[in-house]
């Protein structure tokens, strides 16, 4: 199994410098004497789905399914009625990022069973009101559990290739995740490593189903996905950065200051964190360019949101794909309360010296082709069932923005 010795070390040597911050003891007890622990468990259980799972050596990851966009526009509700195609697709939950070897997640599966039989789903209930504890009071910024699907890059934790330190430290200029396609040395380790990850997980569900991914980390990681995937397919959700800049930087912001650190602490991971925003807006659409023979669909959250089951079927006939009966009445029957869809967590541009002329300026493109409201302009309401958004007006691109594109 890969670990990332590399950024292991930095890390463990910024911790170290960290004399003044209450959470450094207990940090460095995380990673001198937890993190070694586990990664040996994780290892040696990886290398034994070899033995247990010989299908492993021969299975193929074909033709996967990307989701990638700025975080905050859309791409868990993407994801998420994607997923609802479950003969198509097989993908992670979130208990399963935990653990990255097919064995591993065999065995608490079938400890799940036991629970269930024996034990008429103690453990479970058990779980289940942890799980509420724990994730309950953020749910209405990310409806987030145990068994909900979740982002691919959780499931590369183990090898020290994770979000997670940078949620509970300012370590933007530490630790890199985000610009892989600019990152030739890592690029084979950290792919060869989850394509692995896809292949267990694809065999656990069954072996013969697509792969479904997403992940706003990967936004960084579009042009490395195609390299490794060939037969990539791949979704890129776009939304009014006047809507979700402020969203990402204040979700992450509340993280800091959870962990104690003060503004003075984060400022300038919280500048970096800014400038990777804008590059989620970049990087998908230069890299896509220089691809365009990757079956590919760029998706407006207002579509999404307005019209869910019409925008799916746009995104399934630019990918290539056809919509099942099913599936389809699994779309006409939850289309009211996709179009319901609205977070509750508050934010604003003035909270972050944001201003909508600085957003025009840095996304200018993308306000011309997906008419986001500008500087002075009021801010339209959703737009109801039936309406249509304002059709692109990119010289490059004249489709409308109103539904999925292939390129």
């Amino acid at each position: 199994m890969y670990f990332d010795f590399d950024y292991y070390f930095r890390l463990l040597r910024h911790v170290w410098g960290l004399k003044h911050w209450p959470g450094r003891r207990r940090l460095l007890l995380r990673l001198l004497v937890i993190t070694p622990l586990a990664t040996i468990f994780h290892s040696l259980c990886f290398l034994l789905d070899y033995v247990f799972f010989p299908r492993l050596w021969t299975l193929q990851v074909r033709t996967p399914v990307f989701i990638v966009g700025h975080a905050r526009s859309g791409t868990t509700l993407m994801h998420r009625l994607l997923a609802a195609d479950g003969e198509r697709f097989s993908y992670f939950l979130y208990w399963e990022t935990l653990f990255p070897s097919l064995l591993q997640k065999k065995v608490i599966r079938w400890l799940g069973r036991v629970d269930s039989r024996l034990l008429r789903g103690f453990i479970h209930r058990k779980l289940k009101a942890w799980d509420d504890r724990t994730f309950g009071p953020f749910r209405h910024i990310h409806n987030m559990s145990l068994w909900t699907s979740e982002e691919d890059q959780f499931a590369m934790r183990a090898a020290f290739v994770t979000q997670q330190w940078a949620t509970d430290l300012p370590v933007m200029d530490v630790l890199d995740l985000f610009h892989l396609d600019q990152m030739p040395a890592k690029r084979r380790r950290w792919l060869h490593h989850y394509r692995e990850l896809v292949k267990r997980q694809l065999l656990l569900n069954g072996g013969d189903r697509i792969h479904l991914s997403k992940n706003p980390v990967m936004s960084g990681w579009v042009g490395s996905l195609i390299e490794f995937f060939p037969d990539a397919r791949i979704v890129v959700m776009v939304r009014d950065p006047a809507e979700c800049v402020p969203s990402l930087l204040k979700l992450v912001e509340i993280s800091w200051r959870s962990c104690g650190w003060q503004k003075a602490d984060y400022a300038h991971s919280l500048e970096m964190l800014l400038e990777t925003s804008f590059e989620s807006f970049h990087n998908p659409a230069d890299q896509l360019a220089r691809h365009p023979e990757t079956p590919h669909a760029f998706v407006d959250y207002r579509e999404l949101t307005a019209r869910p089951r019409e925008t799916v079927h746009a995104v399934y006939d630019a990918l290539g794909m056809t919509v099942s009966e099913a599936f389809d009445h699994y779309l006409q029957a939850n289309a009211e309360r996709e179009k319901s869809h609205h977070s509750k967590f508050e934010y604003s541009l003035g909270e972050y010296d944001l201003s909508a002329e600085l957003l025009e300026r840095r996304l200018g493109p993308f306000y011309e082709r997906y008419g986001w409201p500008r500087a002075g302009e009021p801010r339209a309401a959703e737009p109801r069932a039936g309406e249509r958004l304002p059709a692109a007006t990119d010289a490059e691109d004249t489709s409308p923005p109103a539904t999925a594109t292939a390129k």
